[in-house]
């Protein structure tokens, strides 16, 4: 069998990747190889669902640019598909002086990155969130929530019906070149095709090795442990409920966030995880466990956070530290309150020299793409980022 386009893997961006390209050119022939039962199974179906407004990020980052453009395409893409989207506003809530200056510089980044805000005043707060507690918060009005999973099973609902195949059981297993195209196992079909796209996250440098790109990082899992809050708490808040983040440190810190399903998570925090794919308390996979252990990137990225990291450890350990960190802003939630939820791996891409990638990582080669590092906001900017990667290989 002959393609022109595979991509690998069935997450939000290799799906979005794939319906651009058959919207583009819909007279080539796309492959969406999974290896999977279903598609969105990792870090699509396993995030937060929040729809980003993208406050964060360095000014004139691929990450900032793609937030701004995909927030109106992602409520757009939810309207004309009928899928669940809600504009619930986010409030970042600072507890301590020191997070109220914080909340300054954050409000200032905005700014610059053209995201509007509101600043509340501690009374302003308790009139909003009644039950949420602190100095001043800012409120970003565009922040929602969605369901990516959904949304990723409509993007390839496109490719199918565009006359290009989504495979499922499909994990690619040797890539061959052949003159100018490849020769590629995936599943148990043998297919030719003349570019490859790995769209793989947890597994992204390791694919790119397969393919014989050098990835230059190496990808290191951090697991994010979630609860959820009895029902009876379902509306104890209505916007999402974030802490300042520490400017330091790539990770967000336990929020509160409504569920497209109507349920209130909290979560996540940010543990190092001793296997890529799997997702209890103790799961370890002897490769994973020994490529992150072995690669000395991690230990010189510990050694730059060693209070951050200390601090994640005890969350994941002891349910009290988790909780403390809750009612810092939200003080009637109590440990009873917090029921176990599904757990989520990040794919974070570190360089050897202990330094973490920030921003997007794509490398091409030839007939080879791959995307080496797609953090958050990739859900929410996959419609752009697939545009941004069609552009680049000049579909």
């Amino acid at each position: 069998m002959k393609y022109d386009y595979l991509i690998i893997g069935a997450g939000i961006v290799g799906s979005a990747l794939a319906a651009e390209i058959v919207k583009r050119r819909p007279q080539v022939r796309v492959l969406v190889a999974e290896k999977e039962a279903k598609p969105a199974f990792h870090q699509t179906g396993r995030n937060s669902g929040v729809v980003h407004s993208g406050v964060y990020y360095t000014p004139g980052s691929l990450k900032t640019r793609f937030c701004r453009e995909g927030l109106g395409e992602i409520k757009a893409f939810c309207a004309a598909r009928n899928i669940g989207y809600e504009a619930r506003g986010k409030l970042l809530v600072a507890t301590t002086p020191q997070e109220q200056e914080n909340l300054y510089k954050l409000e200032q980044r905005a700014i610059e990155n053209e995201v509007h805000t509101e600043q509340l005043t501690q009374a302003d707060l308790g009139r909003l969130e009644p039950a949420i507690t602190g100095l001043a918060a800012l409120r970003i009005p565009e922040t929602a929530i969605t369901d990516y999973a959904s949304i990723t099973k409509a993007l390839l609902a496109d490719v199918e019906n565009a006359g290009s195949t989504v495979l499922l059981n499909a994990p690619v297993t040797s890539v061959s070149q052949v003159g100018s195209a490849y020769s590629v196992q995936a599943g148990n079909q043998h297919i030719k095709v003349g570019h490859i796209i790995a769209c793989t996250g947890l597994a992204s440098d390791r694919v790119a090795r397969m393919l014989g790109l050098d990835p230059g990082i190496r990808i290191l899992p951090f697991r994010g442990e979630y609860f959820v809050l009895p029902p009876h708490l379902n509306n104890v808040v209505h916007s999402l409920i974030y802490p300042v983040p520490d400017p330091t440190l790539p990770f967000l810190g336990v929020h509160l966030t409504p569920m497209i399903d109507g349920t209130i998570t909290v979560g996540p925090n940010a543990v190092l995880a001793l296997a890529r794919e799997k997702y209890s308390h103790f799961s370890v996979d002897m490769r994973d466990a020994w490529s992150a252990l072995s690669y000395s990137g991690l230990w010189k990225m510990l050694a730059k956070h060693p209070r951050a990291v200390w601090n994640e450890l005890k969350s994941s350990l002891f349910k009290q530290v988790y909780l403390d960190a809750v009612r810092k802003y939200c003080p009637s939630v109590i440990l009873s309150d917090l029921r176990v939820y599904r757990s989520a791996n990040r794919a974070q891409a570190v360089r050897p020299d202990g330094s973490l990638v920030d921003d997007f990582l794509i490398n091409h080669s030839g007939g080879l793409t791959a995307i080496l590092n797609a953090p958050s906001p990739a859900a929410t900017g996959a419609i752009p980022i697939a545009r941004y990667i069609a552009d680049e290989l000049g579909l």
